[in-house]
């Protein structure tokens, strides 16, 4: 389980340190893709398995599925820990996420994601102002 925020920098090779908690569940494997809202998403080997299977199975007939599988699956790349614990993001990955030094790596239980720590300030502020709308929304799902 993936849990907490956490503040590390991206070095000049495109290296990042994994929090160290976190290392153990990424050892067999992990994935790093385009996420959403401008961070990237950084999954286990088992939870990437469990994502493209149900993204595979979406209907190509529809537009929105295709997309958003060519973002998910196309945009994805394999990445290792290295002996320090830390992973190679790609030059393209970088780019999409604006990743500059300063970077938060934040745990949503399933996932990390990654983002450049100003993009995660200003997303989090926005997104602490709008919590009363956004619980609302969510109890009416049952949340």
């Amino acid at each position: 389980m993936f849990i907490g925020e956490y503040n590390h920098n991206l070095d000049e090779k495109g290296r990042l340190a994994v929090p160290v908690k976190f290392r153990g569940e990424l050892k067999k494997g992990a994935v790093v893709t385009k996420g959403l809202d401008g961070c990237l998403f950084f999954y286990t080997i088992d939870e990437w398995k469990i994502l493209a299977e149900k993204l595979s199975n979406l209907p190509i007939s529809q537009s929105n599925t295709r997309a958003f599988a060519r973002l998910m699956l196309a945009g994805a790349m394999d990445v290792q820990l290295d002996k320090q614990g830390r992973i190679v993001l790609p030059d393209y990955l970088r780019k999409y996420a604006k990743l500059t030094k300063k970077i938060v790596i934040g745990g949503l239980y399933n996932r990390l994601e990654i983002w450049d720590e100003e993009t995660w300030k200003k997303y989090k502020s926005k997104t602490e102002k709008e919590s009363g709308d956004i619980a609302e929304k969510l109890g009416e799902l049952g949340v």
